[in-house]
């Protein structure tokens, strides 16, 4: 029994995405496409697919490549918020223009080997100051993107996972929770390029490609 050809997966901007599809059309002849309410698929006559799901597809009707080109041009609103132990970055993102932003950094000391109650009042001090980080992350979340909470088309979230979750379970951070949630991976510790690179993810569509069946007919 022969395999099924896996799924490749490729993240591509939004911007760039009218010029993927023309390489893509252009290494593929008689290629097709078609769009579903929330979807768009590429059948090529090698066998290869390519797919991926429209953002905001409930927001307007897609139904041709020139309308989800219209489609994302829109001035989309985004959240994005990175935390990890030590450091956070927050931007609230309006079409391709970053609003306002926001980088910082808490001291958090690392491990340590030593043991009984050196190494207890070692992992108190170290909570305290996580939690101090948080705190300061959470604030700064308020500020920036609280006031557009029932304006984020998504918010984009990204770091260590209990650390993001810590942050948005504030209270004053509550009107995000209604907000449509991407995960952008676990990224490394903030700084201004990570986070850049976290907001060209957050507006990016992750296109599935599966290769035409290897085995003999």
């Amino acid at each position: 029994m022969v395999p099924p050809s896996p799924v490749r997966r490729v993240e591509v901007p939004w911007q760039r995405l009218e010029g993927w599809v023309g390489r893509f059309e252009a290494r593929h002849p008689g290629t097709t496409w078609s769009a579903s309410p929330d979807a768009v698929r590429a059948s090529c006559l090698d066998g290869t697919i390519a797919c991926w799901t429209i953002p905001f597809a409930d927001r307007s009707e897609v139904r041709t490549l020139p309308e989800l080109w219209v489609h994302l041009q829109q001035p989309w609103h985004l959240g994005v918020v990175l935390v990890r132990r030590g450091g956070f970055a927050v931007a609230h993102v309006v079409g391709s223009e970053v609003r306002e932003n926001k980088v910082g950094k808490r001291h958090v000391q690392g491990k340590t080997k030593a043991g009984g109650w050196s190494q207890q009042r070692f992992a108190r001090r170290r909570d305290n100051q996580a939690r101090v980080a948080f705190d300061a992350a959470a604030d700064e979340v308020e500020r920036i993107l609280v006031p557009h909470a029932d304006r984020l088309d998504v918010l984009g979230l990204g770091g260590d996972r209990s650390a993001v979750t810590h942050v948005l379970s504030q209270p004053l951070l509550k009107p995000l929770a209604a907000c449509p949630q991407r995960w952008l991976g676990g990224v490394a510790d903030p700084r201004r390029d990570v986070l850049m690179k976290s907001i060209e993810t957050a507006r990016s569509v992750t296109i599935e490609l599966t290769d035409p069946d290897p085995s003999p007919h």
